[in-house]
């Protein structure tokens, strides 16, 4: 039962996860955490809804483990974004206009998305980056399913203002924001 119920859902849990901690090494660790869990309970799963119910044993075992955590000392240096490397062989961009604005508009996106409020942020990575549902998002946030939209909807349009105001947003944007605000962007 264990692995026909689990184990199709370990990648869902390593994303969700990965979201939770924004650090793949606790994520992988939350993740075990949660199977070692979710097998000691195996019995007493009725078999519906093997997601949520993983989801829930994961939430519940991420906010045990931030109650009880001590600050960490080292940071490890290699999760920022001025040490990754170019590798050799990597596929290049096809124009001279994809490799700069690729690159403006990823690390915009990305400085936009890191700036917003956690309550905004931790939805938009469950929902747009890691691709739960609403109804699964709402049940790792333990918030009701219309919160869940409401604040994707808030931390999209933050991300699309931070993407406007730094003139990398697209034309349609930019133009539909000179409409509602009769202002050129970043004016």
């Amino acid at each position: 039962m264990f692995a026909e119920h689990v184990l199709p859902e370990v990648d869902v849990l390593l994303r969700v996860a990965l979201t939770l901690t924004q650090q793949a090494v606790d994520a992988e660790d939350l993740v075990q955490d949660t199977l070692i869990r979710a097998f000691r309970a195996c019995d007493r799963f009725d078999g519906a809804h093997p997601r949520a119910w993983l989801l829930t044993i994961l939430r519940h075992t991420h906010l045990n483990r931030v109650r009880t955590r001590r600050p960490a000392l080292l940071a490890d240096p290699q999760t920022h974004e001025e040490d990754r490397v170019s590798w050799p062989g990597a596929p290049a961009p096809s124009t001279p206009e994809d490799l700069v604005l690729g690159d403006v508009f990823d690390h915009a996106v990305a400085r936009a998305l890191d700036d917003l409020p956690e309550v905004f942020g931790s939805v938009v990575r469950l929902v747009d980056l890691d691709g739960l549902t609403y109804a699964d998002a709402a049940r790792v946030l333990d918030v009701p399913t219309g919160t869940v939209m409401s604040r994707l909807h808030r931390g999209r349009a933050r991300i699309r203002a931070a993407l406007t105001a730094g003139g990398v947003a697209p034309a349609t944007a930019r133009a539909h924001l000179r409409t509602v605000t009769g202002k050129e962007a970043g004016v």
